[in-house]
């Protein structure tokens, strides 16, 4: 079993793997040079007259489940209420005034990987018990909400605060990719071309680890998670799934056949848990310590457990495997794909 019990520590200690450091780190210089854009593009409070390159770009218009929906200006006050949805924008260079905080950080709502990149911290919303009126009183001229539940209640509500730009045409419950998040964002913000930029990088930085482990290709994997009693396993389109894909993993087969009515993972049964059993096991826990997953004696059971073919993740490096942003993604590959290693060595 490999562990993820200091993956800050570990994150900066490997700032020389061999096999991660070069694509990792000039995608993390990639968003320094992004965030300081001379000192204008940033600064989405000010009602500074300099206007960053992107006002050129309006109006924009970007395509939801909802119908599409057009940004006629570049807009100045923007509540980032879905789950990645402000560290998106900050990887773009423009800063949220209100941001919903999903993994409890504190603060300004981001993980370690994009601490610095506001220069005033957003007013954090409760994204789960929305107060509608919190967020209007941000003033926004501009709420993004796309990687959410696709709720049409919830995006009727917001759209009468302001434009709002919800999950993808055809959209699914928290399955929108971190492609079209960039993509979304970007077009609304008038920064397409910043957004490829950034998915062409995280996309060298993971083809450069597939490239370096091509014995990964076509294993399978199962990503697992255990809150309260119950055990659950993502499936196709969900980020973690994706991310762990991205690798040249392939989705354990019985869990593809499972029913997953909760949206974007299928629920298991302890009794069940065998079903888990893969050539990698990544496995996290919710609201549990770590001691849940590997001290459950039908876990320890699992073949894959029992060789050691499993990575137990928690902390800082949970969150930004689960978040899959451009700027968390970068952070994970640095921080994850060691342990992987190790675990299959």
């Amino acid at each position: 079993m490999i562990s993820s019990a200091s993956p800050a520590a570990r994150f900066r200690s490997r700032r020389s793997s061999r096999r991660v450091t070069g694509a990792a780190l000039a995608f993390a210089l990639l968003f320094a040079a992004c965030g300081s854009n001379d000192g204008a593009a940033t600064d989405t409070t000010s009602d500074s007259t300099v206007r960053p390159p992107a006002a050129a770009a309006f109006p924009v218009t970007v395509d939801t489940t909802f119908g599409q929906v057009t940004v006629e200006d570049e807009p100045q006050r923007i509540v980032a209420l879905g789950w990645g949805d402000a560290e998106t924008a900050l990887a773009l260079g423009v800063q949220p005034v209100g941001a919903a905080d999903w993994l409890g950080f504190g603060g300004e709502g981001v993980g370690p990987w994009a601490e610095g990149l506001y220069d005033q911290a957003p007013e954090i919303i409760d994204a789960v018990e929305l107060n509608y009126e919190a967020v209007a009183a941000l003033d926004p001229d501009l709420i993004l909400d796309v990687r959410g539940d696709g709720d049409a209640a919830r995006y009727e509500l917001l759209s009468e605060i302001a434009p709002t730009i919800g999950v993808p045409d055809g959209g699914e419950s928290f399955l929108t990719t971190q492609p079209q998040q960039v993509t979304m964002i970007a077009q609304a913000l008038g920064r397409a071309d910043l957004g490829q930029r950034l998915l062409d990088d995280i996309d060298t930085a993971f083809a450069t680890v597939s490239g370096d482990h091509p014995d990964w290709e076509g294993q399978s994997v199962s990503a697992a998670t255990r809150f309260g009693d119950v055990w659950g396993a993502y499936v196709d389109g969900e980020g973690r799934l994706e991310f762990l894909k991205r690798l040249g993993f392939v989705q354990n087969p019985a869990i593809a056949d499972l029913d997953a009515s909760g949206g974007f993972y299928a629920e298991i049964s302890e009794e069940q848990l065998g079903v888990i059993d893969a050539d990698l096991i990544v496995a996290f826990p919710i609201g549990l310590p770590a001691t849940e997953i590997t001290e459950s004696p039908i876990f320890q059971q699992i073949p894959a457990a029992v060789d050691g073919r499993f990575v137990l993740i928690d902390g800082d490096l949970s969150a930004a495997y689960s978040l899959n942003t451009t700027l968390s993604a970068a952070y994970a590959l640095e921080a994850l794909v060691p342990l992987i290693d190790a675990a299959l060595s």
